[in-house]
């Protein structure tokens, strides 16, 4: 009796879980880059490329990837990846009906780059831009299970344990897939089934960067979920209560040998009644008490929202596994050598580091005379570690030992846009297509901090110096020191500290400290002057023209001449139409009125449409006729506050407002 309750048992409980859990989703799909035309050489290319890497599938080991094309405007990059423990012949079905849901025309029609997965078994990819041995670790897909743990606390500190520890294990264990799972028993009974996996072509030290990155995620969307799966373009990570992937069992042991029995029939005889009597009114009881079980713990979810932890009960321990020891930090800056800074801002200086396994860092060292205490310091590494985009640059760890407190970014080489914009020697790098290029993505990172991260936060100081760029000129936006986190229903909010580069600020925040998320659209209107005309707003009057780059820019819009305005660098190419159109969007972006300023979906929309009206804008903010004889500089909000943007952040009011409160959205 005992031993069939203990096989039945788990039985029932996995069904129970299956009832709470979503409805598998049999294809997931995200479509990325830009559109191609069709019948174009990047669709035939595209067409090659899903041919190859289907034939290849049966050919495999679970991961293959190829190349389609000499003209790089035209090459195709793609790639799949077969779960560990999928054979091969389920590999061949399963990438096979991955390539044909992803090129159904409803599903990414004409797209660049798209990455899609197929009941979480294998995963295909596809580019214009060069993937291979490339991690990307922005979170495309999160999804969790609906059922709460009983001990909300304790079950996500034993997920993210082992899944740190699984991570260690696919990342560094020597196989050739980069592929682990663990199993780890909760309670007696339920057990935790854990699974990490990325492609096989990234280092050891990059495998185990993005499922840190990933598993981060786990406490902004699943806190105390008992399921969830974080799906980026080079790795996934995932837990279940239910054995999801394929568990090799050791081989059963021989039968113990019987003693003589009665005749077959008269134990048939007894045996089937015995069974009848116990097994239904049995099944019948633990079916009842588990759904009552169950029903009690969904009253209490609904009753205590347990979406994430209140700010009071934000702690480090929540994020320890991005914790880098000081000593490692120590080693990679050659203790923080002269010879690897890589510059200074408002709260610290930032040096270049190496990892043992190659890995370079950018590490941010905080001052000691830094305003920023330990806990507004926790409380922005457990911020940052939940902003996880393409546009933004990713926090890769912390260090809080020994009074220093220290900021781990993933390192760029291109440093920041302010070096190419204003500097006459780099400026030639900068043609239009790439400037275009970097104003869509600078948008698109605004869009998930305003709209589409479960944060909503306002970055209060958005500029050309804190704009990144990486080796394919995509711009990260970066420092996160000023943001000021939003309530998912707030819309506004007022300040009497007021931080951040003066000429970038709106002037209902510089004059009055009311933050909104028009206060960054303003900002943004003015970085976009800035790189159309390779002028900074703050020099601007120092020229001939003696006015600030808002009232010249206004001025020849007014006149109809807006090109006039057009960095002379580039002259000789670009697309008159684009840069007619950003000039016209920056315009409405600084326009006095926040309700008239655009919203950052509207702006995504002007910049991928060539059929959109734009409304006509009105006069800058701070905009004054500088034509009087005795008007020789721009208006200001104060004379008597200095602009500090080449030297960081300026603050003329201070109080207790906190910048990194965290309200969960």
């Amino acid at each position: 009796m005992i031993r069939f309750l203990n096989s039945i048992t788990p039985f029932l409980l996995f069904c129970l879980v299956i009832l709470l859990f979503p409805r598998i989703i049999k294809g997931q799909q995200y479509c990325l880059g830009t559109t191609y035309a069709p019948n174009s050489t990047y669709h035939t290319n595209l067409i090659r490329l899903l041919s190859s890497l289907s034939s290849n599938a049966i050919r495999s080991n679970g991961f293959y990837n190829t190349t389609v094309g000499q003209n790089s405007d035209n090459t195709v990059y793609g790639l799949f990846l077969c779960r560990g423990d999928v054979t091969i012949a389920a590999c061949d079905r399963c990438v096979s009906t991955a390539i044909k849901d992803i090129t159904t025309p409803q599903k990414c029609p004409n797209t660049t780059q798209a990455v899609g997965w197929y009941r979480y078994e294998c995963m295909i990819r596809y580019s214009d831009t060069y993937i291979f041995s490339v991690e990307d670790a922005n979170p495309l897909g999160i999804f969790h299970n609906i059922a709460n743990a009983t001990d909300q606390r304790g079950f996500m500190k034993l997920v993210l344990d082992t899944l740190n520890a699984v991570a260690k294990q696919a990342a560094y264990g020597g196989g050739g897939k980069k592929f682990a799972t663990k199993e780890v028993n909760y309670s007696y009974f339920q057990t935790i089934y854990s699974m990490v996996l990325c492609t096989p072509d990234l280092s050891p030290d990059d495998c185990y960067t993005c499922f840190r990155g990933l598993t981060a995620q786990y406490q902004t969307c699943c806190f105390g979920k008992i399921g969830g799966v974080v799906l980026a373009a080079s790795c996934t990570v995932r837990y279940e209560v239910y054995p999801f992937y394929r568990i090799t069992l050791p081989p059963p042991s021989p039968p113990p040998m019987l003693p003589p029995e009665t005749p077959p029939n008269d134990r048939r005889k007894i045996s089937g009644g015995i069974i009848m009597a116990i097994v239904v009114p049995t099944v019948i009881f633990i079916l009842l008490v588990s759904l009552c079980f169950f029903c009690l713990i969904k009253r209490r979810a609904k009753k205590k929202d347990s979406s994430f932890p209140k700010q009071s009960d934000v702690d480090i321990s929540s994020v320890e596994s991005l914790q880098f020891d000081l000593d490692v930090i120590k080693s990679a800056t050659n203790n923080f050598s002269p010879d690897n800074k890589l510059g200074q801002g408002g709260f610290g200086e930032v040096y270049k580091g190496i990892l043992p396994g190659g890995q370079e860092l950018a590490v941010k060292r905080l001052s000691i005379s830094s305003k920023q205490g330990v806990e507004q310091f926790k409380n922005e590494v457990v911020t940052m570690a939940k902003l996880q985009h393409r546009n933004l640059v990713r926090l890769l760890g912390f260090c809080l030992d020994e009074e220093e407190k220290i900021l781990i970014y993933e390192f760029l080489p291109k440093k920041s846009l302010d070096r190419f914009l204003f500097e006459p020697g780099n400026r030639g790098e900068l043609n239009w297509s790439k400037r275009y290029k970097i104003i869509e993505g600078i948008v698109r990172g605004l869009l998930y901090l305003h709209e589409d991260s479960r944060l909503k936060i306002i970055h209060r100081d958005l500029k050309a110096s804190n704009v990144l760029l990486d080796e394919n000129w995509n711009p990260k936006i970066s420092d996160f020191g000023m943001a000021r986190i939003f309530g998912v229903d707030q819309s506004q909010a007022d300040t009497s500290r007021v931080m951040g580069t003066y000429s970038y600020m709106a002037p209902e925040y510089a004059m009055h400290g009311q933050i909104s998320v028009k206060s960054d659209i303003y900002s943004f209107g003015v970085l976009t002057l800035e790189i159309i005309s390779g002028k900074k707003n703050t020099s601007f009057y120092i020229s001939s023209c003696a006015e600030d780059l808002l009232s010249y820019a206004w001025k020849l819009w007014k006149k109809g001449t807006p090109l006039e305005l057009l960095d002379p660098s580039l002259r000789d190419s670009y697309s008159r139409n684009q840069v007619i159109k950003c000039i016209h969007m920056s315009l409405l972006c600084v326009q006095e009125s926040q309700a008239q300023r655009p919203t950052v979906q509207s702006i995504l929309v002007m910049l991928g449409s060539d059929s959109v009206t734009l409304p006509d804008p009105e006069e800058p903010a701070f905009f004054v006729d500088h034509s009087g004889p005795n008007s020789n500089k721009p208006a200001i909000i104060d004379g008597n506050k200095s602009d500090q943007s080449t030297s960081g952040s300026v603050q003329w009011s201070v109080d207790k407002d906190p910048i990194t409160d965290l309200y969960p959205r």
